[in-house]
């Protein structure tokens, strides 16, 4: 699938506007990074956040930075400066936190990084505004509210765009792209376990083409 060329420094906004779902990877098995981000960019997606949980994340960052030219990889779980710090060095492109604090917003800007920082109180977009941030993560999104939070948020904060990670699936997917201020979702959903142990590939690229062709508003 032919994708349009990005920046090599993409901007938050850019990378939610790319496509309808960012994958939230957990890779234990650095072999399984390259064959997973090629069989991703396959389905049309190529913002790639692989989570700082294991051991052995970045180095997968590395590997598909290295490898995969055609992906966009980030870092996600990225709790610190030094987090973004490593991230940047393992070739990442974008980070995405679960939370926000100055210290990282700073650490991003100064890296030149873009961030999607993690909220989910109206103080902490508050936050995230005062650092000039307005591409945000609503997490954890099904157990901070939903829809329903997102539905009362775009009142007040009608000029910040999100994009819901928590809980997010294919079956209600759907429900938080048709609102006005999502731009993306985050799921787990298009990289399950036993496809990556199973080297299966061929289901993951037709799980990212029903990703990619999720409608948006």
């Amino acid at each position: 699938m032919a994708l349009n060329p990005l920046p090599e420094r993409p901007t938050a906004p850019q990378v939610m506007q790319d496509a309808a779902v960012i994958p939230v990877i957990v890779l234990q098995d650095v072999a399984h990074a390259v064959p997973l981000a090629r069989a991703l960019v396959a389905g049309g997606i190529r913002m790639l956040e692989i989570t700082l949980r294991t051991p052995a994340a970045l180095a997968c960052i590395e590997a598909i930075a290295k490898e995969v030219p055609e992906a966009v990889v980030g870092a996600g779980t990225v709790r610190s400066a030094a987090d973004a710090q490593a991230a940047a060095m393992a070739g990442a492109r974008f980070v995405v936190s679960p939370g926000y604090t100055h210290a990282v917003g700073k650490a991003c800007h100064d890296l030149g990084l873009a961030l999607l920082p993690g909220v989910a109180t109206g103080s902490e977009i508050m936050m995230a505004q005062e650092d000039g941030y307005t591409a945000l993560k609503f997490f954890p999104a099904m157990q901070s509210g939903g829809a329903g939070m997102l539905k009362a948020w775009h009142g007040p904060f009608n000029d910040v765009k999100f994009c819901p990670t928590g809980g997010v699936t294919a079956p209600n997917a759907a429900e938080f792209l048709a609102l006005p201020n999502v731009a993306c979702v985050g799921g787990s959903w298009l990289t399950p376990a036993d496809a990556m142990a199973a080297g299966d590939w061929g289901r993951i690229t037709r799980l990212a083409a029903e990703a990619a062709a999720l409608p948006r508003r």
